[in-house]
């Protein structure tokens, strides 16, 4: 889907195969999983070829960062799939020139829809391609602020279901701290998500400053600045969330551990408990001819008692140190 943005543009996406020449206005252009046709047609609109998919998934930073021709090419990864429980990164390329900026985009993230409904809305926001550029980063890092923020209130809640007093055991234990291990797991994967957005914006927002199109631009290059603070201070407090869940998943596997140790010592004290009548029990189960208590009238009671005396010794004795 090829669609443009500026004064005059229509909504309505471009029918590549019947127009020839961009409306009056136009500043932006947006390719969405754009055909062979889009691509020839933005090609030859803009003077320039296209990336493919494949460029724009290259990861060094040559291949995503550069100039060539008076055109800056620059290629970001940024998040989308949040809503539907799936996050996930998809890399978006850009083409800067002095006419136009052209994006080329397989996703759908949430920051293009909602800065193109503006961009419709309001098609003065911006009246070069410069600051066009820099509002639509501005919004993408504003988003990435706001999932950042969903992401740490998901770490803390994890924190208090883990660290929370108990006041009795459940049922079962394992199920629960199994649905902990998952949403730690979850949360991680969110969270490498969005710190491979971040890095991946303060690369571009660093590139873009020494642009040529930046460097006679002195208003966007202060936006872009702050942007590049902005992004900075995103990848630290990545790196706090990361150290927190790490925590968090130490402290989750120390429970299970702690779990494992409390049935391993309930099994200990039993097999304590029951270790002495086994004994008792094994002695007067043997049929010598010479054991006195047989032919004793209490010999029978004498047993029982002793038997049941040697069981509730040692589990009184393991209450009373608080091991049960």
């Amino acid at each position: 889907m090829l669609r443009v943005f500026g004064p005059d543009c229509s909504a309505a996406p471009i029918d590549a195969g019947s127009t020839t020449a961009l409306p009056e206005g136009a500043i932006w252009i947006d390719l969405l999983e754009p055909t062979k046709e889009e691509e020839a047609l933005a090609e030859k609109l803009v003077g320039t070829n296209i990336p493919t998919r494949a460029e724009l998934a290259e990861i060094e930073p040559s291949s995503r960062l550069y100039q060539r021709t008076g055109a800056a090419f620059l290629t970001m990864s940024v998040l989308f799939g949040i809503n539907e429980g799936h996050p996930d990164s998809d890399p978006i390329g850009f083409i800067l020139t002095d006419q136009y900026l052209v994006s080329i985009r397989y996703v759908d993230p949430k920051p293009f829809v909602v800065f193109a409904e503006y961009a419709y809305a309001e098609p003065d926001i911006a009246s070069d391609p410069n600051t066009l550029f820099v509002r639509l980063l501005d919004a993408i890092v504003d988003r990435l602020a706001d999932e950042f923020e969903v992401a740490g209130k998901d770490i803390e809640s994890i924190s208090h279901q883990i660290f929370q007093r108990r006041t009795h055991r459940g049922k079962s234990p394992e199920r629960r701290l199994e649905a902990l291990l998952m949403r730690i797991g979850k949360a991680q994967q969110l969270l490498a998500r969005l710190r491979e957005t971040s890095v991946s914006s303060a690369r571009l927002l660093t590139f873009l400053q020494t642009t040529d199109a930046m460097e006679a631009d002195p208003s966007n290059r202060r936006h872009i600045k702050s942007l590049v603070a902005d992004a900075q201070a995103l990848n630290d407090h990545s790196n706090f969330l990361g150290d927190n869940l790490i925590f968090l998943l130490d402290a989750s596997l120390g429970l299970i551990s702690l779990e494992q140790n409390d049935v391993m010592k309930i099994f200990s004290i039993f097999a304590v408990v029951f270790m002495p009548p086994t004994l008792i029990a094994g002695i007067y189960g043997m049929n010598f001819e010479h054991m006195p208590e047989l032919k004793w009238l209490f010999g029978y009671p004498f047993a029982l008692t002793l038997i049941l005396a040697s069981a509730v010794l040692p589990f009184l004795y393991a209450r009373r140190k608080g091991w049960l």
